[in-house]
């Protein structure tokens, strides 16, 4: 098939699991053609049947906003009639679900029909979507979608909650290649993080205020004093300089790295021993199931999507939000014997398999398949008609 997948090109969740599901499809022998404003951070290498399309957007005095969501539109349009596109997958509900309806009704007039599937990821309802200034545009455009997909049986739930949703929402949850992720640790990346063979703790995220960052330092702080470790903070995002200025207050800056965004995290993940997502809200967390899939266990906050991937005591542990206290009393738990550790750290990788890539995308397959031959079936009959 002929497959268009519109994402956000970041290093959030939503444009990395869109990434990662195109180059799946590509090996499964689909083209897959890209359509954002700038390459995605995951899309490297050349692949034969990958295309990479650029949504450019003309500056005019005119507008003081760039127009983004109209110039996604007409490519869009572009690239269905002149790559034959037979579908259209858009991540994130704003802009992309209504830029792609918008896609959509042009094309219908001169003849073209084309199937949009809509997938949730969190914050497009959440967040962005429970604003009143969009929220009528992202109920009317998820209405619109041929399909509609959440990443999480919460995200389903949340997005019927705030939304008058009127078709069914495929739960499709997030996945991870357990293959790439099984990564021997380097040897000598890992002494030169931890000397005296310390215990290696991991957070990734885009530091926003959602993520806790002072929580994960905080607990980090207490678990230190117990089992001495070293953390690792991943990313890059508003609340770096608050949590800097916390190690600092904290006397901490020699036991914490902050390495900014990091596209290889297989390498990283594959030196660490826990993982730490004390969030607010994750729609899923892929980020620690990424984690899981290295072996490092997870020690999280029991909202969103988090109690599907983790199962407390056995792959890691859930506290409350705000609970550090707690949350450092499961990661010593984790860490201190090393029996403990390695039990925990076998089951973080066979809890992962369950969401392992060669079990979730062919379930984007088969909505695809059965999407496309609706709308042969439909088109048929119109031409029959």
């Amino acid at each position: 098939m002929n497959i268009g997948i519109v994402c956000y090109p970041t290093f959030g969740g939503s444009g990395v699991l869109a990434t990662e599901l195109g180059k799946a499809l590509a090996e499964n022998g689909h083209n897959v053609h890209f359509i954002t404003y700038q390459q995605p951070v995951r899309l490297t290498g050349f692949r034969a049947n990958i295309f990479y399309h650029e949504v450019r957007v003309p500056t005019y005095p005119l507008f003081d906003y760039p127009p983004y969501e109209s110039a996604l539109a007409s490519t869009l349009v572009d690239v269905v009639k002149n790559n034959h596109l037979d579908l259209l997958h858009v991540h994130y509900a704003i802009p992309h679900a209504s830029s792609a309806y918008t896609a959509k009704q042009i094309l219908a007039k001169e003849g073209r029909y084309v199937p949009v599937i809509t997938t949730l990821h969190g914050t497009d309802i959440t967040l962005v979507g429970r604003d009143k200034t969009y929220a009528p545009v992202v109920a009317f455009s998820i209405n619109q979608s041929d399909a509609i997909t959440a990443v999480s049986e919460n995200l389903k739930q949340e997005t019927y909650s705030y939304f008058k949703i009127e078709k069914d929402i495929h739960v499709i949850y997030n996945f991870v290649d357990v293959k790439r992720f099984s990564k021997r640790p380097i040897d000598a990346f890992r002494k030169v993080i931890a000397p005296d063979n310390e215990r290696i703790v991991l957070h990734a995220s885009n530091f926003r205020k959602i993520k806790r960052i002072d929580d994960v330092i905080q607990i980090f702080r207490r678990l230190n004093e117990v089992v001495p470790s070293k953390l690792l903070l991943v990313g890059d995002g508003p609340e770096r300089p608050m949590a800097e200025e916390l190690c600092r207050e904290l006397a901490l800056c020699d036991d914490i790295r902050f390495v900014g965004k990091q596209q290889d995290m297989e390498d990283i993940l594959a030196i660490a021993d826990l993982f730490l997502l004390p969030s607010e809200y994750e729609s899923f967390g892929l980020s620690a199931l990424e984690a899981m899939a290295a072996g490092a266990p997870v020690v999280a906050t029991n909202v969103g999507g988090l109690p599907e991937i983790v199962k407390n005591g056995y792959n890691g542990f859930m506290g409350n939000v705000g609970d550090v206290d707690q949350m450092a009393e499961y990661a010593i738990d984790i860490l201190k014997e090393e029996d403990t550790f390695l039990q925990f750290r076998a089951n973080a990788r066979k809890q992962a398999e369950r969401f392992d890539i060669a079990r979730i995308v062919p379930q984007y397959e088969e909505l695809y398949q059965t999407l496309y031959n609706n709308f042969c079936h439909k088109k048929h009959e119109a031409v029959a008609g």
